[in-house]
């Protein structure tokens, strides 16, 4: 962390906060704590893997992540 004031380095993680929570937990309501556990591992998988972002070009993290894994590299393409 850096020094007190300088909220840059939370920036990611406070945006994932925000939009699990006006996604997930304000939608929903849980009777119990395995019921809630289970609803954010179903979440994570969905955003991870279902959820597309317009920043990724229309693909979900998961997919964007193995479309770039397969374009060929630079050193791996014979001139």
């Amino acid at each position: 962390m850096s020094r007190k004031g300088n909220c840059l380095d939370n920036v990611a993680m406070e945006s994932l906060f925000a939009v699990r929570e006006s996604e997930f937990f304000h939608p929903n309501r849980f009777d119990s704590i395995k019921g809630l556990q289970g609803g954010i591992a179903d979440y994570i998988r969905y955003s991870n893997h279902d959820r597309i972002k317009m920043k990724l070009k229309g693909l979900s993290p998961v997919q964007y992540r193995t479309h770039l894994l397969n374009r060929p590299s630079l050193s791996t393409v014979q001139l």
